[in-house]
């Protein structure tokens, strides 16, 4: 098995299919070779695929600077199963209780969902997020729930593929907002959340709803959880019915609360710079940036924003 240590690596070459599937063949000895049949779920921060023959879904980061979140993910999982939250489950058969470093990238294995029965719904979420802010923190450290830490990667990321007045406009804004947040009185009580509570989050099986993708679990405020979805109603044409269905199931309605704004702000600002890493090269991402930064100078809050 091509396994390393993580630590002192030098930096590794963007993750492609390709590679995904070259790291994927030297982690799953079982599967070898035939890592070509493996599915592709997902290609984004993660590689994600399933191997529907082994009920194995793998994920494969960038690189090993994912090392910490990738074990931090595998000990929440497990704490969730503690408390009975439905959630995924790790895969212990390759005899590894924390991440596998192979090849500069940082592996974890899953138990796969079984076939889903419909799509998640607001209500879905709702139940869910319901039981995850019920809980006490964990006995192991969470982070904050950082929404601006990436930015400043993404945009340099994006080297000279957007305007750098766009780049010094969202650096000021995410300086703003920063020190905004520090400021925010909750109306929730701070504690351990999802971080990126999206209705693709959610999956639905026999069983019922379970949470997937925990990588952002952190401790903070509640709100956050919240705001993700008032933003889908607002900017990606979530129906008005769906976010009824959760706010209904939830509870309470963030859009309520006077830190709404902020709050949003810092995920509008984290989710521009996101888009422009991926603006070299690919124009169908520079016009997506442009649409995103020119409604924020605006200050229009309903322009139409699309999923990248």
């Amino acid at each position: 098995m091509a396994q390393q240590e993580p630590g002192g690596e030098a930096a590794v070459a963007p993750l492609t299919e390709e590679r995904a599937r070259a790291v994927l063949a030297a982690a799953v000895p079982p599967f070898g070779s035939g890592a070509v049949g493996a599915r592709l779920l997902a290609l984004g921060e993660n590689a994600v695929f399933a191997l529907d023959d082994l009920s194995l879904v793998v994920r494969i980061s960038r690189d090993l600077a994912y090392w910490d979140r990738a074990g931090r993910e595998l000990q929440v999982a497990e704490w969730l199963a503690s408390a009975e939250v439905p959630a995924v489950r790790p895969d212990r058969r390759f005899g590894t209780d924390g991440p596998m470093a192979v090849e500069g990238r940082t592996v974890t294995f899953w138990e796969q969902q079984p076939r889903s029965v419909r799509p998640a719904g607001g209500a879905d979420l709702a139940g869910l997020l319901r039981l995850v802010h019920a809980l006490a923190p964990p006995p192991f450290p969470l982070p904050r729930r950082d929404l601006l830490g990436g930015v400043e990667r993404w945009l340099r990321l994006a080297g000279g593929a957007v305007d750098p007045a766009d780049v010094d406009y969202l650096r000021a804004r995410r300086d703003d907002i920063a020190a905004g947040i520090a400021e925010l009185t909750p109306r929730l009580p701070p504690g351990p959340i999802h971080g990126d509570a999206l209705l693709r989050n959610v999956h639905v099986g026999p069983d019922g709803p379970v949470l997937v993708d925990l990588e952002t679990f952190s401790s903070d405020l509640r709100e956050h959880d919240l705001v993700v979805m008032a933003l889908g109603l607002d900017r990606y044409g979530m129906p008005a019915e769906q976010y009824a269905a959760f706010t209904g199931g939830y509870g309470w309605d963030v859009r309520e609360w006077d830190g709404f704004a902020l709050l949003r702000g810092a995920r509008e600002t984290a989710s521009c710079a996101w888009v422009a890493q991926n603006a070299p090269g690919n124009p169908a991402a520079l016009a997506e940036f442009r649409r995103r930064v020119g409604s924020l100078r605006d200050g229009d809050t309903h322009v139409r924003w699309y999923p990248f």
